[in-house]
């Protein structure tokens, strides 16, 4: 390992290798450290999806799609918490960031058909804004494919992977309903059994798994060293400057020099269990929290950052992306963490509080739901909610890490995961909902869900609802009733995907002490930097589009030595 480089990026995620990279095609001789003994971070882990509006796929989506329109569901979005200048950069850059990685490196988009998450507000958009990392063979890796942090073991089946949008999930839906989609199934485990057996993993990954690979051999071609099982202790600085960093291993203390500047990426905080107890409403009541993040993202960043003199403000009324998950156990001891990406849409599935009683549109995007979880319940024991369902949705589509029909349920039933009732009161009793509560919300919901009508909280009544919903069930793809007995149950709790607070920045991501001044070589990009979106989730995506255009941003504004944005806009052309 080298003492000396141009810039050090703490982090190996979507927004650090996007710095790294972009620094590296600039002329700067970069180094990643990571922490973990693989590299990819949270987004290895993630959806792989990025929001960033007004680039050549969108474009082709959504000819009709503009500047001012973007500008104004932001504006929509984040309230109190806009900053026009954050936003011009993104949406100028966005594309551009895109546009960059495609061109100069191995990593390759495709569109979704993903809506904005808020589609009728104003400015908002039913497609065109969100694309996905595209499949990738990670055999492309070499020697480094077993570097690659596998993906969230919970949202695998027997470690393959899907993309919760295509209609390669469809298939394994309808696998009982038609030969053609048991033949596709068929030949997908097929294929995923021969890399079990030839290389321990799955090869063909796609999502998060897909765009962590991609970047991470990007970097590598370009003789970027990812240096893993390498934590770094503190910042090194020479009176106000970050001049490198100080990493430990075997109590030995090593200092890497940055001539540039020092770059955080460590993915933000939600595994740092003073911080988040201090930031998340439902963790300061006493309540549970479950986080499917990496449990290695601890605030390094942020913590490091301070001791330098930096900022942490928890500012934003949501402090991170709120996800409704479920514990599984695994038996022998080990447990993980289920994020609920699709249950919550399909027909026939209602959320309900202890009291029985649904609280809010389950077909909403993941962060809204769990927002209003978290609200409801501030004056309950806990912090929760029920997934019920009836016996023919729970064989259709299943239920959290329960598979639909015919894989068996009987495992769950005995470790508590699913609970069932012959009868509605019944399992009440089980899950400690209130029976009566229950029985009255169902009667109710089913008095128009057999119509496919919502009038309580208007589900399925946007485009994003819709989406991931079963666009057989008519005339309303969310709304079915639960009329056949037994009937099922499993309890969500709240966790995040990652930190919206975080550390102060400028535009270019220079860190900021308290009273607006720079911390000279330091900077902060991913989720070590507070959110564009002012603690808000507007569409799939946006913490990977917004985090790897500002890393972007950074490695370009940090090659070319100047202070303004705009200098490194008009005077810094992007090399091959």
């Amino acid at each position: 390992m080298k003492s000396q480089y141009d810039l050090v990026v703490v982090g190996s995620g979507a927004a650090g290798l996007t710095c790294a990279i972009t620094a590296r095609k600039l002329g700067l001789d970069v180094v990643v450290l990571e922490k973990e003994p693989v590299f990819g971070g949270t987004t290895a882990l993630s959806g792989g999806v990025l929001w960033v509006p007004l680039t050549h796929h969108g474009r082709a989506q959504n000819p009709g799609d503009s500047v001012q329109s973007v500008r104004e569901f932001l504006q929509s979005e984040t309230g109190r918490f806009y900053d026009s200048e954050s936003v011009e950069a993104f949406i100028a850059h966005g594309p551009q960031m895109v546009d960059f990685l495609e061109r100069e490196t191995s990593m390759k988009f495709v569109p979704t058909l993903y809506p904005d998450y808020h589609p009728t507000a104003p400015g908002g958009a039913d497609v065109g804004r969100s694309i996905l990392a595209q499949a990738y063979d990670i055999r492309g890796l070499g020697k480094d494919m077993d570097r690659l942090k596998p993906p969230l073991k919970t949202i695998t089946f027997i470690g393959m992977m899907f993309n919760s949008s295509n209609a390669d999930l469809k298939h394994f839906f309808r696998a009982t309903k038609s030969l053609s989609s048991a033949l596709y199934v068929a030949r997908r485990l097929l294929n995923h059994v021969k890399e079990l057996v030839l290389y321990r993993r799955a090869v063909q990954v796609t999502s998060g798994n897909a765009l962590a690979a991609r970047l991470a051999k990007s970097a590598l071609d370009l003789g970027i060293p990812i240096l893993t099982s390498t934590p770094v202790a503190r910042i090194a600085m020479v009176g106000d400057r970050a001049n490198g960093v100080v990493i430990e291993s075997d109590g030995v203390e090593r200092h890497i020099r940055a001539s540039k500047g020092v770059v955080l990426a460590c993915g933000g905080f939600p595994h740092d269990k003073k911080r988040i107890g201090e930031a998340y409403p439902h963790l300061r009541r006493g309540h549970e929290h479950l986080s499917p993040t990496p449990v290695s993202n601890t605030g390094d960043g942020c913590r490091m950052a301070e001791a330098a003199g930096g900022h942490v403000d928890i500012r934003f009324p949501q402090p991170a992306a709120w996800m409704p998950v479920t514990r599984v156990d695994f038996g022998k001891g080990e447990t993980g963490v289920f994020p609920h990406l699709l249950d919550r849409y399909k027909p026939g599935v209602i959320g309900v509080l202890s009291t029985g009683k649904r609280f809010t549109n389950e077909s909403n995007s993941y962060h809204d739901v769990g927002a209003a979880m978290i609200e409801e319940c501030e004056t309950l024991p806990e912090t929760a909610m029920w997934l019920v369902c009836d016996k023919r949705a729970l064989a259709s589509y299943g239920l959290g890490y329960v598979k639909p029909a015919p894989m068996p349920i009987t495992p769950f039933l005995r470790n508590g995961y699913l609970l069932e009732g012959k009868t509605l009161w019944e399992l009440a009793s089980k899950a400690g909902i209130d029976p009566q509560g229950l029985e009255d919300t169902v009667r109710g919901y089913n008095q128009y869900a057999v119509k496919g009508e919502d009038p309580a909280f208007d589900r399925g009544g946007n485009s994003f609802n819709r989406y991931l919903a079963d666009p057989d069930n008519r005339p309303n793809p969310c709304v079915a009733p639960i009329v056949s007995g037994p009937f099922y149950a499993i309890k969500l709790l709240v966790g995040d995907l990652g930190t919206f607070d975080g550390l102060q920045t400028s535009v270019e991501g220079a860190v900021l002490r308290r009273d607006g001044s720079v911390v000279e070589g330091l900077y902060a990009v991913g989720n070590d930097r507070a959110s564009l979106m002012g603690g808000n989730y507007p569409g799939a995506g946006i913490t990977h589009g917004p985090n790897m255009t500002f890393a972007y941003i950074t490695a370009r504004h940090i090659a070319s030595g100047e202070t303004s944005l705009q200098s490194v806009v008009d005077q810094v052309p992007v090399e091959a």
